[in-house]
């Protein structure tokens, strides 16, 4: 792709380093962009700044928050003693969107996966077991897609459990083996939340 412009051809670059922006997709964005008033894209450029210099993750469970601690953790309404454990921020905005969830959640930060060098160390795993030593904490909910590298990591958290009296649920397999948690639509995805099984049910399998 050749642009006459210095400027266009390096913004057309740095967006292109967004997930699921090629080249034309990029080019169109910044023609559209170069419609727009000058006040307007300053704007869009200044919330974007403002969200990566500010952006916060809860001390808590690890979502994003503009706070020390997020909203959900904070939420007098929710249910504390049940903990939702999700790979990642976009499964967080995937449950709530079902709005068939009262509880709070931790977020580990990806998943077991050797092949790829990620082991247990390198996700939030020790401060989710610090957190049910200093919280009364009665059920575990994994929410984690279901795969080969979801199902390693509900394995290895679920023998570090137990050791602590706390029940440990599944959500249902509604959702296809290989399938990613995000991409569920959300009827599906709430009534494997409503129908979670015990975690034993789905160990007992490897």
């Amino acid at each position: 792709m050749h642009i006459h412009s210095t400027l266009l051809d390096n913004a057309v670059t740095e967006l292109s380093k967004l997930p699921s922006i090629g080249k034309k997709t990029a080019l169109r964005l910044v023609l559209h962009l170069l419609k727009k008033e000058k006040a307007e894209v300053e704007k869009l450029a200044e919330a974007l700044i403002n969200m990566r210099n500010n952006i916060q993750f809860c001390s808590q469970c690890g979502n994003i928050s503009d706070e020390a601690q997020c909203s959900i953790c904070l939420n007098p309404q929710r249910q504390s003693h049940t903990v939702c454990i999700v790979e990642s921020i976009r499964d967080v905005i995937a449950i709530e969107n079902t709005q068939q969830y009262n509880g709070v959640y931790h977020v580990l930060g990806g998943l077991i996966s050797p092949l790829d060098g990620v082991g247990p160390d390198q996700l939030n795993i020790e401060c989710l077991l610090k957190r049910i030593q200093q919280q009364q904490i009665d059920e575990i909910i994994f929410a984690i897609s279901p795969t080969i590298q979801g199902d390693t990591t509900i394995f290895y958290i679920q023998k570090k459990l137990q050791a602590y009296n706390i029940t440990t649920t599944s959500i249902a397999r509604g959702i296809a083996f290989g399938g990613e948690l995000e991409y569920a639509d959300e009827m599906t995805l709430a009534k494997s939340i409503r129908n979670r099984l015990p975690v034993n049910q789905l160990v007992n399998t490897f």
